[in-house]
């Protein structure tokens, strides 16, 4: 994990990353899909693991965690969005991933810190998410004790959806609480005007997937969407501790 030490400095305030899906890659090329934006200078990428249960989705599981670790050089950000990331939090880590970030909703409060440090003991970053409707302060208590804050700006199961900017106060609430090292991401409907909105806000790391796959040059939609993150990120908003 120390090659990724500098993705969480807890020296510095992180620059706004861009951190492609795959899940709107094209599964029969996704090598090369994940080539193109490694070519760019991606160096982190989304897994979507949905279960069909808590989300109203099937996505990637195990197996394909793995394919996309041995095809690679980027860390590795799996998104549980399954109704039990205890029980699959191991298999994940197995197969390559770095990060697993589970959803509040999933996980009373007492038993998050339990969570966070079986997660940590598989030596993976640790994240929780937030759905559309899940207030800030649900994890108020948690932010401390993880890695990654994930608010998600669509209800997840399905790719394609348009940002829901009623969650930008959301953000700017969670991005008062961060420490340098940590990241905070927003993920659904990622393009450049939402990117820019989003790292305005206090964003550092923008899941984006049709903005990048469905643009007919992945490589240069995720340069553009960093940069955009970047511009917007410098020129202001909340920033970290």
């Amino acid at each position: 994990m120390s090659e990724w030490s500098h993705l969480f400095d807890p020296n510095s305030a992180a620059p706004a990353r861009i951190a492609p899906s795959v899940l709107d890659a094209d599964f029969g090329r996704l090598a090369a899909e994940i080539a193109a934006v490694e070519a760019g200078g991606c160096e982190v990428i989304h897994l979507d693991v949905m279960d069909g249960h808590f989300v109203p989705n099937l996505s990637i599981g195990v197996p394909v965690v793995a394919s996309v670790q041995k095809n690679s050089k980027c860390f590795l950000d799996a998104h549980l969005m399954i109704a039990e990331p205890r029980r699959y939090a191991a298999a994940f880590a197995k197969a390559g991933a770095h990060s697993l970030t589970f959803h509040a909703e999933t996980v009373a409060p007492a038993d998050r810190e339990k969570l966070i440090g079986h997660i940590r003991g598989l030596g993976c970053r640790v994240g929780i998410a937030l759905n559309p409707a899940t207030p800030a302060d649900a994890v108020f208590d948690t932010i401390p004790l993880v890695d990654i804050i994930l608010v998600m700006t669509v209800w997840p199961g399905f790719g394609g959806q348009k940002f829901i900017a009623d969650c930008l106060p959301k953000i700017e609430a969670i991005a008062k609480r961060l420490r340098h090292g940590q990241w905070l991401q927003v993920d659904g409907g990622i393009n450049l005007d939402t990117a820019r909105v989003a790292a305005a806000a206090g964003a550092n790391s923008l899941v984006a997937g049709s903005a990048i796959y469905r643009s007919g040059d992945a490589r240069e939609a995720f340069r553009q969407l960093q940069q955009a993150a970047r511009e917007a990120q410098s020129g202001g908003g909340p920033r970290q501790r």
